[in-house]
């Protein structure tokens, strides 16, 4: 077994373990009890979401992947942000 080879089983063995990992985060995004649980499940998801495509990248080689999965984590912990503040205090922008 190659080295090449064995990074390749290991990138879809990753992929298949996220995608399961993201439905149930969406699972819990949709069937969470309470707020909280919907915006940790949101979180979940994105978070599993950029892990899927670092890995994608890795498998194809690609550094353009990288790039996206860095716009994607800032734009998720912006929201997150944004969520929090609403449930805590019911406005995200302060008069």
């Amino acid at each position: 077994m190659s080295m090449g080879n064995l990074v390749g089983y290991a990138a879809w063995f990753a992929g298949v373990c996220l995608g399961v990992a993201m439905l149930l985060a969406g699972w819990r995004m949709i069937r969470g009890p309470a707020a909280e649980d919907r915006v940790l499940g949101l979180d979940a998801l994105y978070v599993n979401g950029l892990a899927i495509l670092l890995v994608f990248g890795i498998r194809v080689a690609s550094g353009a992947w990288f790039e996206v999965a860095l716009l994607i984590a800032l734009f998720g912990f912006t929201g997150s942000v944004a969520l929090a503040k609403f449930l805590l205090r019911g406005e995200v922008i302060e008069p």
